[in-house]
């Protein structure tokens, strides 16, 4: 689910300075481009089991993400950043778990369009579990969004009844979805909630999960470099982008630019890997873009106006 398929709240402070928001605007593209690669990377993997990818791709992100914290924050202030996450934390670090390890076991079931595509509707299904839990307000403009959505995964997912697709992938799509939705809603409620330590920690609890379910955790030569740009670079590099670049610029902004990883994902596929997604996850995916897309941009032209820095929230996962 992109780091970015979050509506963060938006900050208080001053407007900054053009050149940091072309900055923000820069780091949030190349995020959104380096996880549109997910599932490229996935499909060049040669492992059987898929809780073997998860290890090494949890275990290489991990490492990445400590590392970027040790060169941004420096060792006192990371081990503050993971002392001050609190309950909200560990738990928005157990949703990315979930959802970073079911995106490679959905992969092995289903194709990358129907993953991404179903994921592209989490800031509408957060929006959703925000009014029935916390008793926020919803515009109609919302509702209209939220209803298209679920009309649009309703189609993907009944190519799983007529066996298109596995509905173990579709479902597991599903539930990334919702589980991510729950983890956006605590950043909202919890704002001192910081992603980079939250997902840091998950990837450690995937991958310490992943080797308890792994057949085995060896794998050849080849898969270790494709492992590697899988974790460090996709996962691990788009969040140190997306992290810095997200604080520079309004929410609805960050969000729009990383509807691009939901459409350039499945066209990478196709060049590289010649998948093909099925009629029904074409119709049902353009659906759930168009509601995405025309959400995001009433958010953008109302957050143009005051043009304050948005405060970065929990990306979806990759």
């Amino acid at each position: 689910m992109s780091e970015a398929q979050v509506m963060p709240r938006m900050s208080a402070e001053a407007p900054l300075e053009p050149s940091q928001e072309r900055l923000g605007f820069i780091l949030v593209f190349l995020a959104s481009l380096t996880w549109s690669f997910g599932g490229t990377f996935e499909r060049f993997v040669q492992v059987d089991d898929s809780w073997t990818i998860v290890f090494w791709r949890s275990t290489w992100a991990a490492i990445f993400l400590i590392c970027f914290m040790l060169w941004r924050d420096g060792p006192r202030n990371m081990v503050a950043l993971f002392a001050n996450m609190g309950w909200p934390g560990i738990a928005v670090a157990v949703c990315f778990a979930f959802c970073s390890s079911s995106f490679v076991i959905a992969l092995s079931y289903t194709n990358v369009a129907n993953v991404l595509l179903i994921q592209a509707g989490v800031p509408l299904f957060a929006a959703l579990i925000a009014w029935a839990v916390m008793g926020e307000r919803i515009s109609a403009g919302t509702w209209i969004a939220i209803a298209a959505v679920i009309c649009g995964v309703a189609i993907m997912v009944s190519g799983s009844f007529s066996g298109d697709v596995s509905p173990i992938g579709d479902g597991l799509a599903l539930a990334i979805a919702l589980v991510f939705s729950i983890a956006t809603v605590i950043t909202r409620r919890y704002a001192h909630v910081r992603m980079v330590p939250a997902t840091a920690l998950g990837t450690v609890i995937a991958a310490v999960f992943a080797a308890t379910q792994a057949s085995a955790l060896g794998v050849s030569g080849s898969d270790v470099y494709v492992l590697f740009g899988f974790g460090a670079l996709n996962l691990g590099m788009g969040l140190a982008f997306f992290s810095t670049g997200a604080r520079l610029i309004p929410a609805a902004f960050a969000a729009l630019i990383c509807t691009l990883e939901t459409i350039l994902g499945p066209l990478w596929v196709w060049l590289i890997h010649a998948e093909l997604p099925s009629g029904r996850a074409m119709i049902g995916g353009a659906v759930v873009l168009l509601a995405l897309l025309g959400h995001i941009s009433v958010e953008f032209k109302r957050l143009s106006r005051p043009a304050r820095p948005g405060v970065t929230g929990m990306p979806a996962p990759r």
